[in-house]
């Protein structure tokens, strides 16, 4: 007996997860969106994946061999996950924020809590989505701060605990 894509995604809504920002491109040229379907696939080597829908206006900017950028989003950053989930334009989603780049050149928020910078090894695709495997090249972690997680569809703020 199968499950159908409804009551799916009412039980996903319960697995809480950190809200990113993916970006690639360049500073010139940056696309991105907001992914809650991040996590790390291995340490050796460093691996992360990224599950991007098929039907996104950015899809076709990530591709194998592109830079790619997971900004993980500090507690007070809800106003940037929402800018780019919206459908403002490219160009308009990066007015949010201060940008630069590692050593992909993909764009780095600098307020992130951590940034990942990957470069795309592979992509599978799995029924409404793409699957992105990115080995990451270099991160930067920012001054401690709290993390910002999207669970039973709404944002909650994780604090801050001092010593960690």
């Amino acid at each position: 007996m199968g499950i159908d894509a409804l009551t799916f995604r009412n039980a996903m809504a319960r697995l809480g997860a950190a809200v990113n920002v993916v970006t690639t491109g360049t500073l010139e040229d940056p696309a991105g969106f907001t992914a809650s379907a991040v996590c790390s696939v291995t340490d050796t080597p460093p691996t992360v994946l990224v599950c991007l829908n098929r039907n996104s206006r950015v899809r076709d900017r990530f591709r194998v061999d592109a830079a790619m950028c997971i900004n993980v989003l500090a507690a007070d950053q809800q106003d940037i996950s929402g800018v780019f989930a919206s459908p403002v334009e490219q160009a308009e989603r990066f007015r949010s924020g201060h940008w630069d780049t590692l050593t992909t050149g993909a764009p780095v928020l600098n307020e992130a809590v951590l940034s990942l910078d990957c470069r795309i090894e592979r992509i599978v695709e799995v029924g409404t989505h793409s699957v992105m495997f990115g080995a990451v090249e270099s991160l930067r972690n920012s001054s401690p701060r709290g993390g910002l997680v999207y669970f039973n569809r709404s944002y909650h703020m994780l604090p801050h605990v001092p010593g960690e």
